[in-house]
């Protein structure tokens, strides 16, 4: 059995870097990447990590972490989200939408 990459896939299922359904692919993902649409809210209201990390009691390092997706729990997504005023629901197939806070 032969094994491959993400990377591989999605080259191979829809295109390579540089091509226009690759680009269009690569933002559709990185919409649904939680630690991207943190990043992207954090910015949006012109705050660094350093001052989102006061907000919510964590250290820059650990917002820099979330931001790449990393250590990621729902209570902290949850905190997150509700210091940057921010409104998060989850889409949970068997029950419908859950919203986080």
């Amino acid at each position: 059995m032969k094994f491959y990459t993400q990377e591989q896939m999605v080259d191979k299922h829809v295109g390579k870097k540089g091509t226009q359904a690759r680009a269009e692919y690569d933002e559709q993902v990185e919409l649904m990447l939680v630690g991207e649409a943190i990043r992207k809210a954090r910015q949006a209201k012109s705050l660094s990590q350093e001052q989102l990390g006061e907000m919510v009691g964590v250290q820059k390092a650990q917002i820099s972490r979330l931001e790449n997706g990393k250590n990621l729990t729902i209570a902290t997504i949850g905190r997150l989200f509700k210091a940057l005023n921010q409104q998060v629901s989850l889409d949970i197939p068997s029950i419908g939408r859950v919203a986080l806070w």
